[in-house]
């Protein structure tokens, strides 16, 4: 008789381009998703949860042309349940972000839903592409958007609650900017360089503006030219313009002025006679008009032509908060923090379910991001406390400690009995320590029958214990005996202490 294979056991490991969130993470996450989201709904903006899985149809930028759609998204193909011969259904797939399922779910529910439509969505989103330090396949975002008005009011209202939010959750003023932009300048550039739309070169052109934070004016100009050495010695081709035709490129990036009236001007020079061109600069100017009385100044929110959003179907302006503040990398090296935030105008994308072109803006902050921004700036409490432990002497009593943590949790403590087992008293207290535990209980038989407890203040105990020559410390006791009946008071004493400041 064949001997059985046994099966392998399973490898306990997290899947690649993911990872795993525990207590302290999820808390400063959910408090963080509170914060962004009481600005939103102050706001005036109201909450939606889509699915999180969509049809690839609906989610559109990867429609599959192949067996498989899998170039970004987390797709499958279901079976058709109402054909008979099992042939393949609808492909679904994770949606890679929000704003594609508001897309469809305000084209399906338009007649019932108030125009404009203000909403905001605060989820997981995930994008099946190569992981690397930092960059997860699963991540949080938090969008706000209006769909249905073209008012460069609604462009720069957005502008304003991101500028709040990102003060309210703890990065003060000085410490981030949000650079606004609008994409029909950049094709009024475009046109006055002679690219026509279908030209592959208006591609490279982009790419191009883009590396102007790295490359400065001069790497712009040979990039777009006739090609540069880069600083490892390689040779990078150029784009093969003309420096007449790059010109409105470079005037294009260094238009930027001390005030936006200048800014403007220069922008008029560079974009020349485009009407497209003409047209993003009106919009600009209405959202700086607009910025200006609601007393958002230049150190807050940034007119900055040298934005360029990523995503195809941003169609007016566009903004990105960026956090200026300096932080070392892995090599030790100074580097800006970087973007933490963008969006824009999109008034094409609902147009692919309804025929009809509807105006929309939004938003979209990486709350992974922001939280990483906290730390680095020690802006995160590293230890948030636990719960109170309510320590067992006598199994056999384990009714009476039950009864002090629901008089606890009844009094808005959070409070659990230790379950582990009770036979040494010292890993209860480990226990304890291991769980960040502001206070431990401990009644025994002799507490008992004396009708008292013993309130420990571990928080104090371990101050004591680290700094045992400090005599301010030895001078306050870590530990009191107090009446049965004086439970919830003296635990609500003890936390009022330790929250209060060290002198």
């Amino acid at each position: 008789m064949a001997k059985i294979k046994k099966q392998p056991r399973p490898k306990a490991i997290t899947p690649k381009g993911f990872r795993d969130y525990f207590g302290e993470e999820v808390t400063q996450r959910s408090e963080m998703l509170r914060t962004i989201a009481g600005v939103y709904h102050h706001y005036g903006f109201e909450a939606l949860e889509s699915s999180a899985v969509e049809t690839v149809e609906a989610l559109g930028k990867f429609l599959p042309d192949v067996d498989r759609p899998n170039a970004g998204v987390f797709a499958w193909q279901e079976a058709d349940e109402h054909d008979p011969e099992g042939k393949p259904g609808d492909w679904m797939a994770l949606r890679y972000d929000l704003t594609a399922p508001l897309a469809r779910v305000y084209a399906q529910h338009r007649n019932e839903l108030p125009s404009p439509y203000r909403r905001y969505a605060m989820g997981p989103v995930w994008r099946n592409e190569k992981p690397g330090p930092g960059r997860f396949r699963q991540f949080y975002q938090c969008d706000a958007d209006t769909v249905g008005t073209a008012s460069m009011a609604a462009d720069a209202e957005i502008c304003m609650m991101l500028s709040d939010t990102l003060e309210r959750v703890g990065i003060p003023r000085g410490d981030y900017l949000v650079r606004v932009n609008n994409r029909k300048v950049l094709n009024g550039i475009l046109e006055a360089m002679g690219l026509a739309e279908d030209d592959p070169k208006r591609d490279d052109v982009l790419r191009t503006i883009d590396k102007f934070d790295k490359v400065g004016e001069a790497g712009v100009r040979e990039l777009l030219t006739k090609g540069r050495l880069d600083a490892s010695g390689a040779y990078i081709d150029g784009v093969g313009l003309g420096d007449a035709q790059a010109d409105p490129v470079l005037a294009f990036l260094t238009s930027r002025a001390d005030d936006v009236a200048g800014t403007m001007q220069n922008l008029r020079a560079a974009v020349g006679d485009s009407k497209t061109g003409l047209e993003g600069i009106g919009e600009l100017e209405q959202i700086g008009e607009l910025l200006a009385a609601g007393g958002y100044g230049q150190d807050q929110i940034l007119i900055d032509p040298s934005i360029v959003r990523g995503l195809g179907y941003y169609t007016g302006p566009v903004f990105e908060a960026e956090l200026t503040f300096e932080i070392f990398d892995e090599k030790g090296r100074k580097r800006q923090f970087g973007s933490v935030a963008g969006g824009g105008r999109y008034d094409g994308l609902v147009k692919r379910f309804t025929g009809q072109e509807v105006p929309a803006v939004g938003l979209s902050i990486g709350v992974d991001r922001l939280l990483a921004a906290l730390r680095e700036k020690g802006r995160l409490d590293a230890t948030p406390k636990g719960p109170v432990v309510v320590t067992v002497m006598d199994r056999a009593r384990m009714a009476d400690y039950q009864s002090m943590v629901a008089e606890l949790r009844n009094a808005g403590i959070r409070a659990e009995v230790y379950l582990g087992n009770p036979k040494n008293f010292g890993n209860q207290l480990k226990y304890a320590d291991k769980r960040n535990s502001p206070i431990a209980v401990i009644e025994g038989g002799d507490e008992k029958e004396k009708g008292v407890i013993q309130i420990k203040d571990l928080i104090l105990g371990a101050k004591i214990a680290e700094s045992a020559t400090l005599e301010e410390w030895k001078e306050r006791p870590s530990q009191f005996e107090v009446p049965r009946g004086d439970l919830i008071a003296k635990v609500r004493e003890i936390l009022a202490s330790q929250d209060e400041p060290d002198e």
